[in-house]
């Protein structure tokens, strides 16, 4: 798990880039924090980097995955909703809202944030993973069944695991 909240923050970091240079050395600051598990420090870090600069997607992202990991779903969902409004054409931002509101058992949003990163990002494994878990936990075996072959197709492990699950 901490291996991919790392993954994840570092692949957030790839675009939303602040143009302030203060900004992004306090974004630098806050992933070297966070890689050494000072989750609250990293948290302040990104705060601070937004401040500087309100339209910095990417510190939304990180901070929202960071709060979802210290339990603040509120905060988490803020962040993430700030992240699209920054940037709505973002499907690792839906993919995490998805997430989040898997985890919330709100499998609704979930089907509806997955079909929004999938039509952003076609290769996105963990949206078509956590839509099909999302189907089966909303009685509609045959998308999840659906999904979670197109999730294998594209590489997830995951996706192997819940298919031998839910599709018998």
């Amino acid at each position: 798990m901490r291996k991919l909240v790392l993954l994840a923050l570092l692949l957030s970091s790839l675009a939303g880039w602040s143009q302030n240079p203060i900004a992004y050395d306090l974004f630098d600051k806050a992933l070297k924090k966070a890689e050494v598990g000072n989750n609250k420090g990293a948290i302040d870090d990104y705060s601070k980097a937004i401040r500087i600069d309100p339209l910095f997607a990417s510190a939304y992202l990180n901070r929202a995955l960071l709060k979802q990991k210290l339990g603040d779903i509120k905060g988490a969902l803020n962040d993430v909703d700030t992240t699209i409004k920054v940037e709505p054409k973002r499907s690792d931002a839906y993919t995490t809202r998805a997430d989040i509101n898997y985890k919330a058992k709100n499998y609704k949003s979930t089907i509806e944030d997955c079909t929004m990163s999938i039509s952003l990002n076609e290769k996105d494994y963990i949206a078509y993973n956590l839509r099909g878990l999302s189907n089966f936990h909303s009685k509609n075996k045959k998308n999840a069944c659906a999904d979670f072959t197109k999730a294998i197709q594209l590489g997830s492990q995951s996706a192997v695991k819940n298919k031998k699950m839910f599709c018998k």
